[in-house]
């Protein structure tokens, strides 16, 4: 079996490892060929997956990964291991390369302030505005922008929003393949609302800068020394 290591060149970055805040979100820019990882440091947090396809500094925002050809491409069913991520100009961005949960969510939107504001909750923290705050450098002007997310880790047999459903453990974590260069921006859900995600919200943890190896070295290890930066 092949592992993930540390790139040792100057084309691809060493890994590092970045926490996400409970109910915060984050984005970052992938090159093709780069593999990251979203990783539930507590379990049962859901976390909301935007992409866009990206040419050097430049974002573009109006190729975005679709849940809706995904799902055509897919059949319906939802995407694990060995499966593609498509875009709105239907290519693929992204194949998912392991996935310790295979439980994910891709019919419900992100959670919006107006869903806060309607249960007496203004001020709220949302995925759509979390999205909206971290692809703000990339050109994104308000939450109205986002995409339908992919939701990893959520369990929403029948697609029913429950709590307590269990779907991800303390360090599970999926990992994907960039195909082209894009900015990938997440959500740490903080819907804290009827026991969803566990009735707490907690960190997750990005982790990027894998390569393939074809080498099998014992006991190899995937944490990064570098110290964890915070969106």
């Amino acid at each position: 079996m092949r592992v993930l290591e540390a790139a040792t060149d100057d084309s691809v970055p060493s890994i590092s490892r970045t926490i996400v805040p409970a109910g915060h979100g984050y984005s970052f820019a992938v090159s093709a060929g780069e593999r990251f990882r979203i990783v539930d440091l507590h379990g049962q947090q859901v976390v909301d997956f935007m992409a866009w396809a990206r040419t050097g500094r430049r974002c573009h925002l109006d190729e975005k990964v679709s849940m809706a050809y995904t799902r055509y491409h897919h059949y319906g069913a939802t995407p694990s291991t060995g499966d593609y991520l498509w875009t709105n100009r239907d290519r693929e961005l992204f194949r998912i390369t392991d996935d310790t949960v295979r439980v994910h969510d891709m019919t419900f939107m992100a959670c919006f302030p107006e869903l806060y504001e309607k249960r007496g909750l203004r001020g709220h923290r949302a995925c759509a505005s979390n999205i909206a705050e971290a692809m703000a450098p990339w050109g994104m002007k308000n939450h109205l922008e986002v995409a339908d997310p992919f939701n990893l880790f959520q369990n929403t047999p029948l697609y029913a929003i429950k709590g307590n459903l269990l779907s991800s453990r303390p360090g599970d974590f999926i990992e994907f393949e960039a195909l082209d260069d894009a900015v990938v921006a997440i959500s740490c859900c903080p819907y804290d609302l009827d026991g969803f995600n566990g009735g707490k919200i907690t960190d997750v943890a990005v982790m990027t800068g894998f390569r393939l190896s074809p080498r099998k070295p014992e006991n190899a290890s995937l944490e990064s020394d570098s110290t964890p930066g915070s969106a």
